[in-house]
């Protein structure tokens, strides 16, 4: 029997990991195939013992956050960039507990993300799948789904978890959020997630090892080069920090006691109001 669900695509590549399914799999969802739990083992035996699950898990904890806080703060639409597959918990659920009325457009090229989320979502008011590539912001802003959901003249939150680490330093990611940025009127947000080799470079060699055998390599900054990102916002407290310590609800988070562990800088900036 095939492992590939009637509704996945046709002709799909399920002997390539891809990182999206890494993720699923490391935060127990059931939409990834043997590739991807084999480079997820591979990624458990080279780093330090359950850092390989924590990492996943304090990112998507600080994902849970980040949109709550947006939520309190007026925020009604979001636009989250790289989605992955839409394991439980993600933005459009943690959204819709706050208010129903909240709509949501997911952006991926990865078919196996854009054909799971699609089916995740049928019969999902206000929540939309869009199949592109983040590094096209043309193609992801002028979207169908993007344009009948989003209303770029009133705040919104662009979501960017987890995701920019997979845009190389020729592909200038900096440009690329700033074309985003650009959409952005007052009162809006900025969500980022980006794994670093600080303070373990010999770690972030092991990940870079892994990750080049998948279609999504990676590409470490620095904590410098992830505030960047955030030029002319105002970073909500407490700034650009490990996943964990992004305004923790208690003391029982992923990773909450040794945070820089993650690996994983997160922050949240606001666009200016007048």
């Amino acid at each position: 029997m095939s492992e590939v669900p009637d509704w996945q695509p046709a002709g799909i590549d399920v002997d390539t990991p891809s990182a999206a399914r890494i993720y699923d799999y490391a935060l127990g969802g059931a939409h990834n195939f043997a590739a991807d739990r084999a480079a997820a083992a591979a990624l458990y035996n080279a780093l330090p013992e359950g850092d390989a699950w924590m990492v996943a898990r304090a990112n998507r904890a600080f994902l849970q956050r980040a949109v709550r806080y947006c939520c309190a703060q007026g925020i009604r639409q979001f636009l989250d960039l790289g989605s992955g597959i839409p394991t439980v918990g993600n933005v459009h659920e943690i959204a819709h507990q706050w208010d129903p009325a909240c709509r949501v457009v997911y952006v991926d090229n990865d078919p196996v993300s854009v054909a799971t989320t699609r089916h995740m979502l049928e019969g999902v008011p206000n929540a939309a799948m869009v199949d592109a590539d983040i590094r096209n912001p043309e193609a992801v802003l002028g979207a169908e789904e993007t344009r009948q959901l989003l209303d770029f003249s009133q705040p919104a939150a662009i979501v960017m978890c987890a995701v920019l680490h997979y845009v190389s330093f020729d592909d200038d990611a900096p440009a690329i959020v700033e074309r985003y940025k650009s959409v952005l009127v007052p009162g809006s947000f900025l969500v980022i997630s980006h794994t670093t080799d600080d303070p373990r470079p010999e770690v972030a060699a092991a990940i870079r090892k892994i990750f080049e055998e998948t279609s999504t390599p990676v590409t470490h900054r620095n904590r410098e080069q992830v505030t960047e990102f955030f030029k002319g916002l105002e970073l909500v407290e407490p700034g650009v920090v490990w996943t964990p310590q992004w305004r923790p609800e208690d003391q029982s988070g992923p990773g909450y006691d040794y945070p820089e562990r993650s690996a994983t800088y997160a922050a949240v900036g606001r666009v200016p109001l007048p």
